[in-house]
């Protein structure tokens, strides 16, 4: 197995469990009340966050490592793991709210509305250039830019509308 292939398995599996906590939390704001919000754009992140990983594994294989993109990438997993914890059972990939829950306002969420985001955009670059595939790099970017536009939009929309009830 060579480093790229055993860095692309290891983001797998991290991907994989987080789809499984993330279908828990669903599960459990739901039945404290929750309500999914702007659900019609869900599909097109799924497929796009599966095609990108599925053409990493495709393209990367037998990848020369930089070892700068994959530092940074590793960095943006701390950060990554920071949302997850700070937001809890709140973390989903979909766009949970509970009517009257307050919005987050510690850890990242003190710094930034959308720190989640964030972090998916920057790996969405570092892991395909760690990798030595910049064109994958460029053209998730822009795929994820205009979901984010989207999404951003309607996440802000349901917390409003939350916290206004």
């Amino acid at each position: 197995m060579t480093l790229a292939t055993s860095i692309l398995a290891l983001v797998t599996a991290q991907r994989l469990a987080e789809l499984v906590l993330a279908k828990r939390n669903t599960a459990r704001l739901l039945a404290r009340g929750g309500i999914e919000k702007s659900p019609g754009h869900y599909g097109f992140i799924v497929v796009m966050h599966a095609a990108w990983l599925l053409l990493l594994w495709v393209f990367a294989s037998d990848a020369q490592i930089n070892l700068w993109w994959l530092a940074l990438f590793i960095v943006l997993q701390f950060l990554r793991v920071w949302v997850i914890a700070t937001l809890g059972e709140r973390w989903t990939t979909r766009i949970i709210v509970v009517p009257g829950e307050a919005r987050v306002m510690r850890g990242p969420y003190r710094y930034m509305a959308h720190p989640n985001y964030v972090i998916v955009a920057a790996e969405i670059i570092a892991l395909p250039m760690a990798l030595g595939l910049p064109w994958i790099a460029l053209v998730f970017t822009l795929l994820n830019a205009a979901v984010l536009w989207v999404r951003i939009r309607a996440e802000a929309k349901a917390l409003l509308d939350a916290e206004a009830h």
